[in-house]
């Protein structure tokens, strides 16, 4: 994962200092999120609530920053979500 976070970066960035933006957050998020659920399928349990409350809180901040992201640029939303494969969820409120 350390490897891939990099190359992440270096994809969603708007230019040569843009490492913080909510649109490199987001990538981030989805491939942490990514490598975080292909290892707990073969390792969680039934009562392990502790890294399903990680999984579900690192789930909400990237919802959170995908709505910020929609409300003030949608260039860079549309961008990240064909990127990332996601959906789009129009059920926003704003």
């Amino acid at each position: 994962m350390k490897l891939e976070l990099p190359k992440v970066r270096d994809e969603f960035k708007m230019s040569d200092s843009n490492c913080g933006s909510a649109r490199v957050q987001v990538a981030q998020l989805t491939t942490k999120i990514t490598t975080k659920i292909k290892h707990l399928s073969t390792v969680l349990h039934k009562k392990d609530n502790h890294s399903r409350k990680g999984l579900v809180a690192m789930v909400q901040r990237r919802k959170s920053l995908l709505k910020y992201l929609r409300r003030t640029d949608w260039e860079s939303y549309c961008f990240v979500l064909s990127k990332l494969g996601l959906r789009d969820n129009p059920d926003y409120k704003n």
